[in-house]
C-alpha cells in the first residue's frame, strides 16, 4: 500500500455524566491503535475523541448536584475523561467539547445553511423521550414496564420509564434522503462495517424515514438555534458536527479539505444516528459523507451489556493498576473480534497475561538479549548464510506484516495481532528447535550461533515497530533494549517486513521483563 493518504478517525463524543469504564476504554484504544499504525505507516493521521456536553440528561445532573451546568461538565471532563486518556496511552490529535465556541459558532452555521436551503421547517411534535439516550424513541425501542413502572412505557434500553413531550420544534426533512442513502450503502457497500451493521441500517432506512426533530424548547442547555433562539439544537445534532467542527468547517476551509471526510468509529447502540441521520444531514448540506462508519460490539460483563446502574460497569484503572496499559490494550483488541460483542472475565485476562505477554512475548524478548549479552559481550552478532528454518523465519516476518496491514485498513485490529502474533510463536518455536544454549558450548558452532541470535533479534526488531501502536510502553522499551536506532514509533511501519534492518554489530542494552508475573486478586 502506498502511504501519505489523508486519514482522519473519530470515537464518538462520550457522555461525561457517565464515568468512564472499560467499554469507553475499548473504544478509545481501538481509535488509537489505528491511528498510530496509519500515522506510523505515513499516512497524514488526524485523531479526534471529546465529550458531548448538552442535553436535557446533562442539565439534570448539574441541577441534582448543585452546580450550574457549565461547572458540572468541567468537573468531569478534567477529573475522569483527561485522566482516561492518561491512562490508556491514547495519543489524540484533538479533543472536542460541545461547549467550546469554536464548536458552538460551527454548529450554528451549519444549521443556518441547511435552514437557507430548505431541508428546516418549523412543526409540533409529541412523542415518548428517553431522557438518557436523549431520543424521541422508535416504536421498536419502546417496551411495557415491569414491576415499579408496571403500566408504564420504558426505554428498551435503560429501561426506564419515557417522558411524553409535545413541543414545537424544528424540523429537519430527513425523509427526502431515503432513496440517497439506500443507493449510498448500494453503491458503497463497505460504508457501514460490519456487514450485520450494514445490513441493520439498510432495514431501517427501507421501513421509511420520519422528518426529524432537531430543536428543543423545554429547556436552554444547548446552543441556541440561530434564527429562533426561544430553541436550542437537538443534542444529537449537536453532538454529530462535532466531526466537522473539530477540522474547521465553517472557519477553517483550508484545514477541513485536509482532513475531511472521516471514518468514525462507534458503539452499536449509536449505528443509526451516524449512518442515517449524520449522512443525510451532510448530503443537505453539500458536503461529502464520512469514508466509513465501523460499528464495534458490546463488552459484556456476565453476559450483559455494562451498566452503571447495575453496577456492572468497571473502571479502566481497575485493569492498568493490576496489569499495566500496554495488557489492556492488548487484551481488549486481541480477545475479542472487532464489531462482534466480547465478553470480559479476570480469569481470561490474567490467562492470556501469562501465556501471551508474559511467557511467549516478554520472555522471548528477555532471554533473546540476554543470550546476546552472554554469548556475544552485548553486540548483535553478523549473521552467516542461512537456512531454511532461518528462511522460514524471514518469511513468517515478511508475511505478517503484510497481513497486518491489511486487517488494520480493514478496520480489524484483532486480525492484525493473529498475524503479528505468527512472529512471537515462530521465533520461539525457532529458538528451542536451534539451542543457542547448546551451540554456544562449541566455538565449531559460532556462526550457527550468530545467524540464530541475529535472527532472533531482526524478528524482535519487527516485533517491536508492528506491535507499537498496540503497545507503546513495552515496545519502546524493547526497542532501546535492542539498541535500534532512532525511535520505535519513527520507523516506517509498511516497511517492518523488510528483512535484516537491524545492523549486525548494535550494541544492545538490558531488558527487565516486559510483563512481570503479577498475581491475580480481583
Amino acid at each position: 500500500m502506498t502511504s501519505g493518504g489523508s486519514f482522519y478517525i473519530t470515537t464518538p463524543i462520550y457522555y461525561p455524566s457517565d464515568l468512564p469504564h472499560i467499554g469507553h476504554g475499548y473504544t478509545s484504544v481501538a481509535v488509537d491503535t489505528l491511528a498510530r499504525w496509519h500515522r506510523q505507516a505515513g499516512d497524514d493521521t488526524w485523531m479526534l475523541t471529546g465529550t458531548d456536553e448538552h442535553g436535557q440528561k446533562m442539565l439534570r445532573a448539574a441541577t441534582a448536584n448543585g452546580v450550574t451546568p457549565q461547572e458540572w461538565v468541567d468537573k468531569l471532563v478534567e477529573e475522569s475523561w483527561f485522566p482516561l486518556l492518561k491512562t490508556l496511552d491514547v495519543a489524540n490529535d484533538d479533543f472536542i467539547r460541545t461547549t467550546q465556541p469554536r464548536h458552538e459558532e460551527r454548529v450554528k452555521k451549519f444549521v443556518q445553511a441547511l435552514y437557507d436551503s430548505g431541508y428546516i421547517y418549523a412543526g409540533e411534535y409529541e412523542a415518548l423521550y428517553c431522557v438518557g439516550c436523549e431520543e424521541f424513541k422508535p416504536e421498536a425501542e419502546i417496551v411495557d414496564g415491569t414491576g415499579p413502572f408496571e403500566g408504564l412505557k420504558v426505554c428498551a434500553i435503560h429501561s426506564k420509564p419515557l417522558e411524553l413531550l409535545q413541543e414545537k420544534n424544528y424540523f429537519f426533512k430527513l425523509s427526502e434522503f431515503q432513496d440517497r442513502l439506500l443507493e449510498l450503502y448500494r453503491s458503497q457497500p463497505d460504508f457501514v462495517r460490519p456487514d450485520s451493521a450494514r445490513n441493520e441500517v439498510v432495514s431501517f432506512v427501507r421501513s421509511g424515514l420520519k422528518d426529524l426533530s432537531i430543536s428543543r424548547s423545554a429547556f436552554d442547555w444547548g446552543i441556541r438555534v440561530p434564527w429562533d433562539e426561544s430553541h436550542v439544537i437537538y443534542v444529537w445534532v449537536d453532538a454529530l458536527l462535532n466531526y466537522a467542527t473539530a477540522v474547521g468547517y465553517g472557519d477553517d476551509p483550508a484545514e477541513f479539505e485536509r482532513r475531511w471526510p472521516a471514518y468514525h468509529v462507534v458503539g452499536k447502540d449509536i449505528l443509526r444516528f451516524h449512518a442515517v441521520i449524520w449522512p443525510a444531514m451532510l448530503m443537505a448540506a453539500g458536503l461529502e459523507v464520512p469514508k466509513g462508519i465501523f460499528a464495534h460490539g458490546w463488552l459484556l460483563v456476565g453476559g450483559e451489556k455494562m451498566s452503571k446502574s447495575k453496577l456492572t460497569g468497571i473502571a479502566p484503572t481497575e485493569i492498568t493498576d493490576v496489569f499495566g496499559s500496554d495488557a489492556y490494550r492488548f487484551y481488549f483488541l486481541s480477545a475479542i473480534a472487532f464489531g462482534q460483542d466480547g465478553s470480559f472475565s479476570w480469569e481470561d485476562l490474567s490467562a492470556r497475561y501469562q501465556a501471551e505477554l508474559a511467557n511467549g512475548f516478554g520472555n522471548l524478548a528477555s532471554r533473546t538479549i540476554a543470550m546476546i549479552g552472554r554469548y556475544f559481550d552485548g553486540v548483535v552478532p553478523t549473521p552467516g548464510e542461512p537456512t531454511e528454518l532461518d528462511l522460514r523465519v524471514q518469511r513468517t516476518v515478511a508475511d505478517a506484516a503484510t497481513a497486518a496491514d491489511a486487517a488494520m485498513t480493514a478496520f480489524r485490529p484483532d486480525e492484525a495481532i493473529s498475524a503479528i502474533w505468527t512472529i512471537v510463536d515462530e521465533l520461539n518455536g525457532y529458538i528451542t528447535e536451534n539451542e543457542p544454549w547448546a551451540l554456544a558450548k562449541d566455538d565449531a558452532n559460532r556462526e550457527r550461533l550468530s545467524t540464530v541470535l541475529y535472527t532472533a533479534a531482526e524478528g524482535l526488531r519487527a516485533l517491536a515497530v508492528l506491535l507499537s501502536p498496540v503497545m507503546p510502553q513495552s515496545t519502546a522499551i524493547l526497542w532501546g533494549a535492542l539498541g535500534a536506532p532512532g525511535e520505535v514509533t519513527a520507523q516506517p511501519l509498511r516497511e517492518a517486513g523488510t528483512w535484516g534492518q537491524l545492523p549486525a554489530g548494535t550494541r544492545v542494552g538490558t531488558l527487565a521483563p516486559l510483563f512481570p508475573r503479577v498475581e491475580q486478586s480481583a
